[in-house]
């Protein structure tokens, strides 16, 4: 059964996700641009926002740690297909780990499925709040020039919601 529902979820949300925040490497510069009128303070908050990451591991998985490393972590992977595993913790919370060539972490996805209370909220990820859409989604992705990588968050509308978290390397 994780295989078929991984796939299904590879192909129906991970993909598109990683693709549209791979592509919209301008939301970071959209997203100030739209803050820069606000107040000096909210300004100041999203400056420090930028430099200083809140969401800096998954259960003890971090970008850069090594494949031996993540399953001491996470334990023994569901599936594991070239680079990247694939980590079944609960019925509703699931993990994707991407392995750059040495195996180090690259990226590293999670889903929770059904709004599940495990989910981490946005002001978690981010420290602060975060713009609802009218439906109940959310989408927000900020990039974090100093340590490296950016942090993606995704939430679609409805009484259950799918979220999904991505924190991946920055391009050198």
């Amino acid at each position: 059964m994780f295989s078929v529902l991984t796939r299904r979820f590879v192909k129906a949300m991970l993909f598109p996700l990683v693709a549209g925040v791979l592509v919209s490497g301008a939301l970071p510069a959209v997203t100030w641009a739209q803050n820069a009128g606000q107040q000096p303070a909210q300004a100041g908050t999203l400056v420090a926002q930028l430099e200083e990451p809140v969401y800096r591991e998954y259960r003890g998985v971090r970008l850069g740690m090594t494949e031996a490393q993540v399953r001491a972590a996470l334990g023994t992977p569901k599936e594991s297909e070239g680079r990247q595993e694939f980590y079944a913790l609960s019925d509703a919370e699931m993990a994707q780990v991407f392995y750059d060539a040495r195996r180090n972490v690259w990226a590293v996805t999670v889903s929770y499925l059904g709004g599940q209370a495990s989910a981490p909220t946005p002001e978690q990820v981010f420290g602060g709040p975060v713009e609802v859409k009218p439906d109940g989604s959310i989408y927000k992705m900020v990039k974090y020039g100093r340590a490296g990588y950016y942090v993606a968050y995704s939430r679609d509308a409805g009484d259950a919601p799918f979220v999904t978290v991505v924190m991946q390397k920055l391009p050198n």
